[in-house]
């Protein structure tokens, strides 16, 4: 017997089977078992060759100790996409699936060296003074709004009903976004990662956000917006745009499938259902072994290099698998010691997520606040009927179907609007579209009445 024979077999329906390409994270068969393919894609040992989408390779790292090695030298491996070697030679383009989440932006997830500092230094003071009883009050706000609107049905899909929502509502509150100005972003951000008319969606996105940054530049406020400009980085009006689509874009979607897992979680197993009241710790156990960003953390090396044995060179994309490091052997004590501190799930480094905090208060607030309304919520299907969204960097259920008994709501839903509310709302011009049916708008309202 050679080494060839032991050599592991791909997962079933895995497109490199016998075919000695590069193992794909993209499709059906690896959003239904990512685990078996991280499980194959270890025996290359610490990286392996994959491919994000059809001619985009990668070098994914599933190892912790190599994750954490890449992620916490900043001089050898770099953020700047400008340096990817593929997109510079026209092997990948602009209109690539995954161009949009690792395309060169002018923001601090991009950036390296003292332009990094700066521009981090500025978000991550913006988002401390961030006050967790204001948060708390506006997450219980906002899932009071969206359980008003299924509530009453008696079945919902938690995940297009509510985790979806959730984030943007919270985010729009916290960046001081005006009703015109809040349906676009929604618009915007949820466009980009469906893949739903993304080119214009990415563009209302930007132009809505600029007209954010220049209203707060004439009317500051309470909000994460006007801290970000006041900071003393002295971002300019470019460099505000940007870091703003960061945190609204970035942080939505990593949220709304966070809050998602948990449920998930929280729905699906029964020592939960059981013992009950354990959202922290069904929260931690998703983040170890569910993380609502699987693959991500693009780096490029700045020369030829070596990482745990595995030969890079200059500009290759490398990304980081925390889902697989999480997973992985080297994290087995830690897991079952219960240990909250170990994963990867938040990144590690000088790019860690600067919202850890807000996030899991946010998640927990969530689903909190809805078990308390519809305290007999259960999963509509069975388990294996779910489907997850295929791609390379989230972990997302497509949807997440439930039922309850119908709970009676306080207030008027938003889709019966009341015919004495005074009109909050602009008319919509071509260059204003008002999105989605104006849901901001429809939950200003809401809050009025």
């Amino acid at each position: 017997m050679n080494a060839h024979d032991t050599f592991p077999v791909p997962p079933p329906g895995c497109p490199a089977h016998g075919s000695g390409a590069r193992v794909p994270l993209h499709g059906p068969e690896f959003a239904a078992d990512p685990q078996a393919f991280y499980e194959y894609l270890r025996h290359y040992g610490a990286a392996a060759p994959v491919e994000l989408a059809p001619g985009v390779e990668a070098t994914l790292v599933t190892d912790y100790s190599a994750a954490l090695q890449l992620l916490q030298d900043s001089g050898s491996f770099r953020k700047d996409a400008r340096r990817w070697r593929a997109f510079n030679e026209g092997k990948v383009g602009p209109d690539s699936p995954v161009a949009p989440l690792l395309a060169y932006r002018p923001n601090c997830m991009f950036a390296d060296g003292a332009d990094h500092l700066r521009l981090r230094q500025a978000v991550t003071d913006s988002m401390a003074r961030v006050d967790t009883r204001r948060l708390t009050r506006s997450t219980e706000q906002i899932s009071g709004y969206l359980i008003s609107q299924f509530g009453g049905r008696g079945s919902a899909d938690l995940l297009g009903d509510y985790a979806r929502q959730l984030p943007l509502f919270v985010f729009n509150e916290l960046f001081g976004c005006p009703a015109d100005i809040g349906d676009r972003v929604l618009f915007g951000i949820s466009g980009m990662f469906d893949g739903i008319n993304a080119d214009k969606a990415t563009a209302v996105l930007f132009q809505a956000v600029g007209e954010l940054v220049a209203l707060k530049r004439s009317k500051p406020g309470d909000d994460v917006t006007s801290w970000l400009m006041r900071h003393e980085a002295d971002l300019s009006d470019e460099e505000m745009v940007h870091q703003l689509a960061l945190l609204l874009g970035a942080g939505a979607e990593p949220l709304r499938n966070l809050i998602g897992n948990t449920l998930h979680r929280l729905l699906t197993h029964e020592r939960y259902a059981r013992e009950g009241g354990l959202i922290d710790e069904a929260l931690d156990d998703t983040l170890w072994e569910n993380p609502p960003m699987a693959n991500y953390a693009p780096h490029y090396p700045a020369a030829d290099t070596e990482l745990a044995g595995q030969q890079l060179h200059s500009g290759d994309l490398v990304l980081v698998s925390f889902a697989a490091a999480n997973t992985g052997p080297a994290l087995k004590a830690s897991r079952q010691a219960g240990s909250n501190r170990a994963h990867l799930a938040w990144s590690a480094g000088p790019h860690a997520c600067p919202s850890k905090e807000p996030a899991r208060h946010i998640t927990v607030t969530a689903i909190e606040h809805l078990f308390n309304e519809l305290p007999d919520v259960e999963l509509a299907v069975p388990e294996d009927s779910l489907t997850w969204r295929p791609g390379p960097f989230n972990r997302a259920l497509a949807t997440l179907p439930a039922r309850f008994t119908p709970a009676r709501t306080g207030r008027r839903s938003a889709a019966q609007p009341d015919p004495r509310a005074p009109e909050r709302e602009q008319a919509p011009s071509p260059d204003r579209p008002a999105e989605r049916g104006g849901m901001w708008s429809q939950f200003l309202n809401w809050l009025t009445r």
